[in-house]
């Protein structure tokens, strides 16, 4: 098993201390959205933290209503080194939460898909501060910190004329510890083989399922709880935070229902659903 201890935490608080603490923090922002502190590093992953998706979505079948309040604003995120976009969909690449964090953290880099490039350009983000990346590519950051990435399937592999991928999974690499965030993304033949070389110590992966009725509406699909779970086994990953749920409630999953199958499914990995109100700590 992983070494993840799960502390009681209020971000705002732990956010601006200085004491870091050995390993890794992270703290789950609601959606794919979490913050990591390590050392003097400060990064951000898919943060959604405004009501730009309600604004954009009212009258619609799926109004996009907050169901959860953002744990933190980001323009109390002062001291950002870099967010990680893993696609350009608002709750991942969300202009209102990144202009708040560039104006914020004026020094913050914002690591895209190359291939939504100039999305971020349009939303606001100056351009020597937007770093590109596309799958099998690897960034070094400050501090002997890495994300390479690879392919997502949300619910298919996309890419565009240069043949970029439009969405990606961050393998993030954090001094011995590496974290894997999956972006969205449903099992593709390959994803096992891409995963497994990188031998994370942790998977942040959604749970929220897919189905014909939100496809049809525009809202693509990620892994089920047991996909989630299986690819993390096969991949001998030791443990998974899901999250991607209780936020929109076209969109989410009964947590009661998947505290459930966990039993049920006795997976020889640590599961943990993720929650505001927690530290999770990565030795």
């Amino acid at each position: 098993m992983s070494d993840i201890e799960v502390l009681p935490s209020i971000l705002t608080d732990d956010w601006r201390s200085t004491e870091s603490g050995p390993g890794v923090s992270l703290w789950w922002l609601g959606q794919a959205g979490f913050l990591l502190k390590s050392g003097t590093l400060r990064l951000a992953i898919d943060p959604y933290l405004s009501d730009s998706l309600a604004r954009k979505y009212a009258g619609a079948a799926f109004p996009h209503q907050r169901m959860m309040a953002p744990p933190v604003a980001a323009s109390d995120l002062g001291d950002l080194d870099v967010v990680l976009c893993t696609h350009r969909h608002g709750d991942h690449m969300d202009p209102d939460t990144l202009r708040d964090i560039r104006d914020a953290s004026t020094r913050c880099r914002f690591v895209v898909p190359a291939a939504e490039h100039r999305r971020a350009l349009d939303i606001g983000l100056p351009e020597w501060r937007v770093l590109g990346i596309d799958a099998g590519q690897r960034l070094a950051l400050d501090g002997g910190v890495s994300v390479s990435a690879i392919p997502a399937a949300h619910e298919d592999l996309s890419r565009d004329a240069q043949g970029q991928h439009h969405f990606l999974g961050y393998m993030l690499s954090i001094g011995s510890r590496v974290i894997y965030h999956s972006g969205d993304c449903v099992p593709y033949a390959g994803l096992l083989q891409q995963v497994r070389p990188h031998r994370p110590d942790l998977a942040l992966l959604p749970i929220n399922g897919r189905d014909a009725a939100r496809h049809g509406n525009g809202v693509p699909g990620n892994f089920t709880l047991a996909e989630a779970l299986e690819l993390a086994a096969q991949a001998e990953i030791p443990a998974v935070i899901a999250h991607h749920f209780g936020m929109f409630d076209f969109n989410t999953v009964d947590i009661s229902d998947a505290s459930a199958e966990i039993s049920r499914l006795r997976p020889r990995l640590r599961v943990m659903l993720a929650e505001t109100g927690s530290r999770y700590v990565l030795r």
